[in-house]
């Protein structure tokens, strides 16, 4: 089975090792990861989506954190603040930092994000073959009301969600450069030639929702052959990790598992979806998941193990399987 998945981070990260689990080896799980977090950070391309996903699936994750090294310390940073250096806000640690190192070097000299991701992976070994989304540069930023630091009211996505906490309103999301972005390479293919595709319990404004801002992208997904069935990041009314709940309430977006499924739409209906999993606890959603144009499932969603993230990638496939059946028929 070929199998791709649109992931953001932390969560879609923590998915894909329960499509592993729930796969069988010869299965191909290809990850298009969201590059609209990268920034440039003393002179390093910062790249933490595609990070996360390549450190949680090769072991080499924080486990506390769920986002960079294991084992890490922060002699660096530490200097740099005793420098005063500017955006020491954002965590670079010293193991991290060899990452950050290896691939601005390697762009420097001309080479493609795809083909440093593909070289940084060798030493991880992730089990999937991972692309950015585009190798053009394009970045989130987020309109808040009021003026954050240095009097600006657009900033971006990482200052946002590191500095301030998300706990400023958000007025907009704007995700420049995706106008003009092109797909990365073999990632169309990756969508069009898949059996299933899948957006994962990521964020879906800024991590699922900028990856299908590459127009390219957005038009491979609904135009697959392959069933699209998705994973809500809301369960009983809030986001489990991050700050969707702030971005969608923001945004004038209903917080709540439907709420995103209408948001991302039915591909019957010009949207990005044909199937939608909600937890169990918002099973009376399911009726107005359906009424969008969707075929709808209750299941746990909770990855709080090994066991129950599996069960969770199993959940989704057989999702896939009914719509692909309900299609068939």
């Amino acid at each position: 089975m070929k199998i791709t998945v649109l992931s953001g981070g932390v969560g879609g990260a923590r998915f894909i090792s329960g499509l592993l689990a729930a796969t069988r080896r010869d299965d191909e799980i290809t990850v298009i990861g969201n590059t609209a977090d990268d920034l440039w950070l003393f002179g390093l391309r910062v790249c933490p989506d595609l990070d996360t996903v390549m450190y949680t699936l090769g072991g080499g994750i924080d486990p506390e954190r769920k986002w960079g090294r294991t084992d890490e310390t922060w002699n660096a940073k530490d200097e740099l603040i005793a420098y005063g250096a500017d955006r020491t806000w954002f965590g670079l640690g010293d193991r991290d930092l060899a990452t950050h190192l290896v691939r601005s070097e390697m762009l420097r000299a001309g080479e493609g994000l795809a083909a440093v991701t593909r070289r940084l992976c060798e030493r991880w070994q992730p089990g999937v073959r991972l692309l950015p989304m585009t190798e053009d540069e394009v970045e989130t930023h987020i309109a808040i009301d009021g003026t954050g630091p240095d009097g600006r009211d657009v900033i971006h996505f990482q200052e946002y969600w590191i500095r301030l906490r998300a706990e400023v309103p958000v007025r907009d999301v704007v995700i420049r450069g995706a106008e003009t972005a092109t797909a990365g390479p073999g990632v169309v293919d990756a969508i069009l030639d898949a059996e299933v595709v899948v957006l994962p319990p990521s964020n879906p404004i800024v991590s699922t929702g900028a990856i299908l801002s590459v127009g390219q992208i957005a038009d491979a997904v609904r135009s697959t052959a392959a069933p699209v069935v998705g994973v809500s990041p809301i369960i009983g009314g809030g986001a489990v990790r991050g700050m969707a709940d702030q971005l969608l309430t923001g945004l004038a977006i209903e917080l709540s598992a439907s709420g995103v499924a209408r948001h991302l739409g039915a591909r019957s209906d010009g949207g990005v979806l044909d199937g939608w999993l909600v937890d169990t606890s918002d099973a009376a959603q399911l009726a107005a998941v359906e009424a969008a144009g969707l075929v709808g499932r209750a299941v746990p969603l909770y990855m709080s193990d090994d066991a129950t993230t599996a069960q969770l990638a199993r959940d989704t496939l057989d999702l896939a399987g009914a719509v692909a059946g309900s299609s068939a028929a």
